[in-house]
């Protein structure tokens, strides 16, 4: 890690958002420790973006996941992976399922529209545009609403990847948390 966490902020703000995050998470978060104890300006910000993130998107929460835990992969951000996968488990997503990913083109748990989200996100990820071919098809399995939130969120996974991994900010080992939670 680039820069040293704050453990203990000033700003009430922050100290509520690191009481928020031992509540949810089972810890502070390394992102909180590192950028917000030193931007609160942008927490308001982070708030709105998770509210919308926890049921303000009309897809299922199942091809969120996908969705992040794929770009998150690929761009090779430890932080988000673990995180993800961690969330993943209080919404119940099947996490055989987010480790396959790699095989999507081909593992028969992935329906077509999945992969069409998939290879649309990875093309994005990759490139930073996608085809005519890759954009037709994920059209034929998505109303314009639904093509707007997944490119969101791939734009917000990329965002994320992209503070965590100059910073050098890695996993918190929030899954085994979540996992020990789940177990209790």
């Amino acid at each position: 890690m680039r820069i040293a966490p704050i453990d203990n902020p000033k700003g009430l703000m922050v100290r509520f958002a690191y009481w928020m995050s031992r509540r949810r998470l089972g810890k502070v978060v390394t992102p909180l420790r590192v950028l917000f104890a030193r931007m609160p300006k942008a927490l308001p910000g982070y708030f709105l973006t998770s509210r919308v993130l926890e049921g303000g998107l009309s897809l299922t929460p199942e091809l969120q996941f996908l969705i992040q835990h794929h770009v998150a992969t690929i761009n090779g951000c430890g932080f988000c992976v673990d995180i993800g996968r961690a969330l993943a488990i209080g919404y119940h997503v099947d996490l055989e399922k987010l480790d396959a990913l790699h095989d999507y083109r081909t593992d028969t748990r992935f329906s077509e529209s999945e992969r069409a989200a998939l290879a649309y996100v990875e093309e994005a990820t990759r490139a930073k545009r996608v085809s005519d071919a890759t954009f037709d098809a994920l059209r034929s399995h998505f109303d314009e609403q639904k093509i707007v939130e997944i490119t969101w969120l791939c734009a917000l996974e990329n965002y994320f990847n992209l503070i965590n991994l100059p910073l050098e900010i890695e996993s918190d080992g929030l899954c085994a948390i979540a996992e020990r939670r789940q177990a209790a």
